[in-house]
């Protein structure tokens, strides 16, 4: 059953994980932190810093992440799934897209550089 949720959710994560990092891609200091290695994606769908931050990173880092979490809440809604499962399966998703040079969080907590091998990615992802 649990498997079944999340294959249903990956589908809808695709097509609603298209707007999150769209919208963040067009800010220059996103794209700037991400090749830095200042930020990185997290297995709970979420951006995280990676190492100290300045307040102009962590408000980025916020103002993304606030707009990732009302895409959760709705894309959730509409498939009768939680916003975390949702969430999970967005963050599976988004570690899976990061390219060699980006960080992203292994399900240790570590933060981890992309390699040309796949990530490592939580067991639960789809």
């Amino acid at each position: 059953m649990r498997n079944m949720i999340f294959a249903g959710l990956a589908g809808a994560a695709a097509l609603g994980m298209v707007a999150a990092p769209a919208l963040a891609q067009r800010d220059p200091a996103y794209e700037a932190a991400r090749k830095a290695g200042t930020i990185g994606e997290k297995p709970d769908g979420y951006l995280g810093i990676v190492g100290s931050a300045d307040p102009a990173l962590q408000r980025l880092v916020d103002n993304i992440n606030i707009k990732r979490k009302a895409i959760y809440i709705e894309k959730a809604r509409e498939n009768s799934a939680t916003p975390e499962a949702y969430a999970l399966t967005a963050g599976c998703q988004a570690i899976a897209r990061t390219v060699p040079g980006e960080k992203y969080m292994a399900p240790d907590g570590s933060w981890q550089t992309r390699t040309a091998s796949p990530p490592i990615r939580d067991p639960r992802c789809p």
